[in-house]
């Protein structure tokens, strides 16, 4: 167990990091994420309180459809990345970082404030429920045999609300941090260990932690805030530009927008998290060096489990930002040959409805 934004987190369980890795690329993993916020945002200016903090267009979002998007500062910079639905209960659903709580928090009660002295109609409510993740090939079959409903007509990135293994009052959304199918199950509080249980009681499920959740995002080419994006990072720099909706480009009415989009029409300096692989011993937040001298930073690394060989995003210069370019990453004071390539390292497996 580790310390982590106010929470006690699973590191790794009984079967250890590299297996948990590969058992949920295989089969079927089941991660507890409780410590991400979840919030509801009711009233009938909720999509304009919303689109007043971040980038996305969450008025195109159909019922039961959510989108990746980023809460932004005046100065362009990434305050946190949210998942935002837009649910059939009168409510967006917004689901954020752990570690941006307090901040993230404290500007959506700030702009609610401000709004509502306008007369507009807003009200937040932190909900107290649980959320589990259940992520790999086998999920559909796993939990299909506890729903009523046809998992077959639920497509990446959309969610419903229905009693799951005989718990009610369940959101299921298919969404998830490792590249694989999978789903995330905001469930009451009181009937988290439950559900748990039930999941956990078929064979094929295993619990997996913190370490395996890193890895997986990282081969899935999948930015982790305070790593890889921060307030000092752009969309524009972080490649990032695809959650800005069309209709917010030519408004340009989130904050930030005016330095976003100067970006968008005339790129940025650095390259967006590139990706770099090689051999050698593990990589972490370490000082990468190009050839010829042409200093950037490796913000996430890891050996990945599931291709034998060392990965990592990081910033680069635009120069040497090409697929194939070839690079050499230090670590602990010693210079290892790395090779840029196109991300995702690992290939998506995110399930659409036909």
């Amino acid at each position: 167990m580790v310390p982590f934004a106010g929470w006690s987190l699973p590191l790794h369980y009984g079967q250890g990091h590299l297996q948990s890795h590969l058992h949920t690329r295989r089969c079927c993993s089941l991660f507890d994420v409780s410590h991400m916020p979840q919030t509801r945002v009711y009233g009938r200016d909720r999509v304009r309180f919303m689109e007043s903090l971040v980038v996305g267009d969450i008025a195109e979002l159909r019922l039961g459809q959510g989108t990746l998007t980023l809460l932004t500062n005046e100065r362009g910079g990434i305050v946190d990345d949210l998942i935002v639905t837009n649910t059939s209960e009168d409510h967006l659903y917004v689901v954020s970082n752990a570690g941006c709580a307090d901040k993230d928090l404290a500007i959506m009660r700030g702009r609610a404030a401000e709004l509502r002295a306008t007369g507009a109609d807003i009200h937040l409510e932190v909900l107290d429920n649980a959320l589990l993740a259940l992520q790999g090939p086998s999920m559909a079959r796993v939990l299909q045999a506890g729903l009523s409903d046809d998992l077959a007509k639920l497509s990446f990135m959309n969610s419903i609300t229905t009693t799951v293994f005989g718990v009610p009052g369940c959101r299921v959304t298919r969404c998830g941090y490792t590249g694989e199918d999978g789903v995330e199950i905001s469930v009451p509080a009181g009937q988290a260990v439950e559900l748990a249980e039930q999941l956990l009681g078929v064979p094929e499920v295993w619990p997996a932690g913190l370490a395996a959740r890193d890895s997986l995002r990282l081969e899935a080419g999948l930015c982790l805030y305070g790593n890889d994006i921060d307030e000092t990072t752009t969309p524009a720099e972080a490649g990032l530009l695809w959650t800005l909706g069309k209709r917010r480009r030519t408004a340009m009415d989130f904050p930030g927008a005016a330095i976003i989009m100067a970006q968008v029409k005339e790129k940025p300096k650095r390259k967006p998290p590139s990706c770099a692989h090689g051999r050698g011993r593990g990589w972490s937040c370490q000082s990468l060096a190009h050839l010829p001298a042409s200093p950037g930073t490796v913000t996430s690394g890891c050996p990945s489990p599931s291709l034998g060989k060392n990965i990592a995003m990081g910033y680069v210069e635009m120069a040497h930002s090409r697929a194939g370019t070839t690079l050499t990453v230090e670590v602990r004071k010693k210079q290892h040959p790395a090779l840029v390539t196109k991300m995702p390292f690992v290939p998506t497996q995110y399930y659409m409805a036909k």
